[in-house]
């Protein structure tokens, strides 16, 4: 069986944002079943919405696996179907996912990204990076570990068909984080965030297994592209969806510059260079809303979502209570 498998915990939003992503996802898929784990809070909350109809695996969270490293590193625990596609509650579903399942089966286990990690991938985000590159401490990590390429794992997406690779996966990416101090990776705790990254362990454990990335950019068919505000059009609830895609992976790259008037200056001025302005309108299978200051037409999304639900829950409880009952019948 196929289904998807999503997880949630904590403060009420982000359950919202849950329901959102599958109700975004029941425009197109209206048979595969999907999973939630959530806490105990959130579970209770939906049942009490009238939600819980949205999942056809309601299961508990267990509170050590409430992290990111907590449910990303251990997936062979929450595999509720025999082939799953794990994804985050911030994805927007653009187009029917039937295509994007057929070309997952050829793998055992996968995960969206690139072959090739930047420098930036795990690494400081500040000018520690330069003392990075002097140093080549990528390449030291590599051959301390045995390994001859390190690819960039984003765990937005990631197919688990076998239980065993699946498992061998989860148990090498917690065996690389724990001895996180032998590599070039910095943590995430040290940056003032609240929790660690699960994607350069993964990354490395992908690597050690010899297990193939699904790429992250393929063009018309991408299974997943990141949310920037300039490019990308969409209506109010997202149900045309189109984002601009440069074929040149420089030009490309520029899309997450925090500051947008200076992205468009580069990108307009570097595209005047022979083939670098080429790209194309496309629809991916799923909008990810990864980046914090991209997140807030999200947000809005979940909350008019969510909104609606709950408004027909208690129209529906309302409409049922109003309907007069016949004495004698009931007598």
């Amino acid at each position: 069986m196929e289904g998807y498998v999503l997880h949630t915990y904590g403060r009420e939003k982000y359950l919202r944002h849950a329901v959102a992503s599958v109700q975004t996802l029941r425009r197109y898929d209206t048979h595969r079943p999907v999973a939630l784990y959530a806490d105990e809070a959130q579970i209770e909350l939906l049942k009490r919405k009238g939600l819980d109809h949205l999942f056809a695996v309601l299961e508990v969270l267990p509170s050590e696996y409430r992290s990111i490293v907590g449910f990303k590193h251990n997936l062979h625990k929450f595999k509720a179907f025999e082939r799953s596609l794990f994804v985050d509650s911030d994805i927007v579903w653009c187009r029917d996912p039937d295509a994007l399942w057929h070309k997952l089966e050829a793998y055992t286990f996968t995960a969206t990204g690139l072959e090739k990690a930047d420098a930036w991938f795990g690494g400081p985000k500040g000018l520690g990076i330069i003392t990075d590159r002097l140093f080549d401490r990528r390449r030291r990590t590599m051959r301390r570990f045995g390994l001859t390429y390190l690819p960039r794992v984003q765990a937005g997406m990631i197919y688990a068909a076998d239980p065993v690779v699946t498992a061998e996966v989860c148990n090498h990416a917690q065996e690389y984080l724990r001895r996180r101090k032998e590599t070039h990776f910095r943590s995430r705790l040290d940056e003032g965030r609240s929790e660690e990254s699960c994607e350069w362990s993964m990354a490395m454990a992908v690597s050690s297994l010899d297990l193939p990335i699904f790429h992250w950019f393929q063009g018309q068919d991408s299974p997943q592209l990141d949310f920037i505000d300039g490019y990308v059009d969409h209506d109010l609830n997202f149900k045309v969806v189109r984002c601009r895609y440069h074929t040149d992976a420089l030009i490309h790259g520029l899309r997450g510059f925090p500051n947008h008037l200076i992205r468009d200056t580069l990108v307009r001025y570097l595209s005047k260079m022979p083939g670098k302005g080429d790209f194309m309108w496309v629809t991916p299978y799923a909008l990810h809303f990864g980046w914090m200051h991209h997140k807030q037409p999200f947000y809005d999304l979940s909350d008019r979502i969510w909104d609606e639900l709950t408004h027909s829950q208690t129209a529906t409880k309302s409409e049922l209570e109003a309907i007069p009952v016949d004495k004698t019948l009931a007598d």
